[in-house]
């Protein structure tokens, strides 16, 4: 308990892990405050240019559906001013009609094998019946419901959304333009029609990631491509209901119901006018994504470019993970700067009192301060300091125990004498000296010698101890 008191304590700690705490704060601080700085700065940058490759990637796209599309219009611009398809829509009676048909029909499979992406080209007239056609399943038909035919009969070139044909089920792209007679009059309508597959493989060849993919939405919101066939004719939100009746009616999509995908966040690429992007998150999938749009500019349509955001987050999670090994790596640096240092400070100092304990003691002991290296620095001067004085306490402890012992002779001299004066001077002591004196005067009168007069008395006193044992 003591010891995690310590360890959570800072006053308690040693000065080296004082020293290196102190060291890493003053460090690691600014440091850290720097690179989280740097850090938000470039994941910004980074993000914004993970956006912007989404967009350019979109636009890319979306480029080469323009070009494309451009490119056939003019093509039945061309189809639609040859001299052969005007004579036979100009014709006023069926045997003039049929004497244009075999140039005609050579005409329409010279278009028709210029282009793979072709799958049909037919002409109509006035009222919207097919009279040629290179599938001879549209000859006959009346289209005249079809929005192509009724924007070009009044004069305007139309391109359709990817509609699902009446008659062939398949899917396709109808361009249609007028067909003029030398008099400026509508004579009827020439109508290309591209693969809608050959239109899903330009869209879904576009990939930025392993699980990216691109789809097309007309102007409606309506998806008209998408690599999960089973999201096609889905709009993004749900339709209005003047245009849910109108695309109905013209039976666009072959559906009697346009079901909505409910994604509120990609409300802004329907109609866009310009790239963006935004975040959203499809009810069958269990991933949220990001995605890049941008607008068509011969169509109302709008290309979409999809990634998980796990993977539009993964370059920002490397630049995360390099950013925090760097400063994980600096700050193992500079820790180990700061131990070394702190360690450097604090050895002089464990040693130091380690010697003055010793000093202490009085067991001196300089030899922990002769094992440090020597160093020119302030720890180095207090180290040589230290050495000297303790040299100067130890020789006056010295002095001081000799000039402790002299006083301690000196007082017990000085004690003696003052016993022997307080004994000599005593009167029990001077009446003893008066008979000793009287006792040796007697013996000298008796003609005895000190030594036999003492040996007398020797005797004398034995004889009183034997009797006195012989009594007892």
């Amino acid at each position: 308990m003591k010891r995690l008191h310590r360890l959570l304590y800072p006053p308690a700690w040693s000065i080296a892990a004082k020293l290196s705490a102190a060291l890493l704060a003053v460090a690691i601080a600014p440091m850290s405050f720097t690179a989280y700085y740097n850090l938000q700065q470039s994941l910004e940058s980074l993000e914004a240019g993970e956006y912007r490759k989404l967009e350019l990637s979109a636009t890319s796209a979306a480029s080469r559906l323009d070009q494309l599309i451009i490119d056939i219009q003019r093509v039945l611009t061309q189809v639609s001013n040859d001299a052969g398809v005007v004579s036979f829509l100009a014709a006023t009676t069926s045997a003039k009609r049929e004497a244009f048909r075999p140039n005609l029909q050579q005409t329409l499979l010279n278009v028709f094998h210029s282009n793979p992406d072709f799958d049909a080209v037919f002409f109509m007239d006035k009222d919207g019946e097919c009279l040629a056609s290179t599938d001879p399943s549209f000859v006959g038909q009346n289209y005249a419901f079809r929005e192509y035919f009724q924007q070009s009969i009044q004069g305007h070139s139309h391109v359709s959304s990817i509609l699902v044909g009446t008659t062939t089920k398949r899917p396709g792209l109808f361009l249609s333009h007028p067909v003029r007679s030398p008099k400026g009059e509508i004579v009827g309508v020439a109508v290309l029609k591209i693969r809608g597959e050959d239109i899903w493989a330009i869209v879904n060849a576009l990939q930025v990631g392993s699980l990216s993919y691109a789809f097309l939405i007309d102007q409606h919101g309506v998806i008209i491509s998408h690599p999960d066939q089973s999201l096609l004719y889905h709009s993004l939100n749900p339709l209005p209901p003047e245009t849910l009746k109108q695309v109905v009616t013209d039976r666009r999509y072959g559906l009697d119901e346009i079901k909505s995908l409910n994604i509120p966040e990609l409300e802004l690429m329907v109609k866009a006018k310009e790239p963006g992007h935004s975040g959203y998150h499809f009810p069958s999938e269990q991933m949220s994504r990001i995605v890049g749009f941008a607008p068509l500019q011969v169509q109302p349509w709008v290309l979409g470019v999809s990634q998980p955001k796990t993977e539009f987050k993964a370059p920002l999670n490397r630049l995360i993970w390099q950013h925090g090994s760097i400063v994980v790596m600096v700050g193992g640096i500079t820790a180990i700067i700061a131990l070394l240092l702190a360690r450097s400070i604090s050895r002089p100092i464990r040693a130091l009192t380690a010697v003055a304990q010793t000093l202490e003691q009085g067991n001196f002991n300089s030899e922990p301060l002769l094992e440090l290296p020597s160093r020119n620095d302030d720890m180095g001067q207090l180290v040589g300091v230290f050495l000297h004085m303790s040299d100067k306490v130890r020789d006056r402890e010295q002095k001081l125990k000799q000039q402790v012992i002299e006083l301690k002779i000196e007082i017990d001299e000085t004690k003696r004498a003052r016993e022997f004066a307080e004994i000599t001077d005593n009167e029990h002591f001077q009446e003893l000296q008066r008979k000793i004196q009287k006792l040796r005067a007697s013996a000298v009168s008796t003609g005895e010698t000190e030594t036999e007069y003492y040996q007398r008395l020797q005797t004398q006193v034995k004889s009183l101890k034997e009797r006195g044992r012989g009594g007892e």
